[in-house]
């Protein structure tokens, strides 16, 4: 048994091979130090998103403690001797005591940086299982396991659907979401806006509801997703009901759509033209059905303001579910949409 072990890397993220030698090395050592490095000048993951994977995957063991530490170099190649020396001397200071055995993967060489920062340590090598980080950077869903559970949520896509009532979102959103064996998350409002029997009495604080609500599920569903969430409408479809309304539903509540429209982000919007049709279902707009195109391009514009494009799905049920089918295959491929 080691007293005090260390175990490095970029961690870019994540993945399972990773998991494997930080459970191996924390059984050998009485205390195992996971230093994390970042480098503030290259392209990657936040380091804050990094430490939590991390930590979420080491607090139950018990004698792990995590250490970041951050360099200026361009690249990987650009970590020369000088920077891996300086580094070195902060993982001993934090150490606090000798650090008598270092582990690293087999894609290192022997006698690298390792044993020259290390010189006084012990080094144990696992054998690399053929996980690549780099790898998974270039399509995650492609490698989606090799990731553990906790990073998943990082790079899960969030799918919208959107477009006017009776166009069918709600059965698509379900029917993809089966299809790929995933999570779709239901449009919020539907049972929010029947608290009185009917839309047209809704209170301001039944849209307060809604949009916080909305967000707050599809948080909880990210984590449990499998590559993709598919969401039936969301905040800005909320924001076309107050104008519609126009009434005291606005207050405060316009405000708090644009806040949190600019916290979101998907990997593709569809929107579902009007063109199959309408059908009266509980207590759908009457206005609304006598001229579905102007309200469909009224909710398309406040998609536009906000930034977001949208990839139109038309024609009857089985092309509306083809059409959505190619586009998600593709983003699932890391094609161009």
């Amino acid at each position: 048994m080691f007293r005090c072990g260390m175990y490095g890397g970029s961690f870019n993220p994540v993945h399972l091979g990773h998991v494997r030698c930080i459970v191996e090395a924390a059984n050998q050592c009485r205390r195992l130090i996971i230093v994390l490095s970042c480098g503030e000048r290259r392209s990657e993951i936040e380091e804050r998103i990094r430490y939590r994977w991390l930590y979420q995957l080491t607090e139950h063991i018990g004698n792990v403690s995590i250490f970041v530490i951050k360099d200026a170099a361009e690249s990987k190649t650009g970590y020369t001797d000088e920077f891996w020396q300086a580094d070195a001397e902060k993982v001993k200071a934090f150490a606090g005591e000798p650090i008598d055995v270092v582990f690293y993967g087999s894609d290192y060489d022997e006698g690298s940086f390792w044993s020259r920062c290390y010189p006084e340590a012990d080094t144990v090598v696992f054998q690399r299982n053929g996980i690549s980080s780099s790898e998974i950077r270039k399509n995650p869903l492609r490698h989606w396991e090799w990731l553990p559970n906790v990073v998943r949520p990082y790079y899960v896509k969030k799918v919208l659907l959107i477009g006017g009532e009776s166009t069918g979102k709600s059965t698509l959103a379900a029917n993809l979401a089966y299809c790929y064996n995933t999570n779709f998350l239901e449009e919020v409002g539907r049972d929010i806006s029947a608290r009185s029997g009917t839309d047209t009495m809704m209170l301001p604080e039944d849209f307060t509801d809604i949009l916080l609500q909305h967000k707050a599920r599809e948080v909880e569903a990210i984590q449990h997703s499998d590559r993709i969430l598919f969401e039936d409408t969301d905040c800005l479809t909320t924001l076309f009901y107050l104008h519609f309304l126009d009434g005291r539903e606005k207050e405060g509540n316009e405000a708090l759509a644009d806040a949190i429209s600019r916290l979101n982000t998907y990997a593709l919007v569809l929107f579902l033209e009007p063109d199959v049709d309408f059908v009266q279902d509980g207590d759908r707009s009457e206005a609304i059905a006598a001229d579905r195109r102007f309200y469909s391009e009224q909710l398309k514009e406040i998609y536009r303001k906000h930034g977001f494009t949208c990839i139109s799905i038309n024609g009857s049920y089985q092309e509306r579910f083809e059409q959505a089918v190619a586009l998600v295959d593709k983003l699932l491929e890391g094609g161009e949409l």
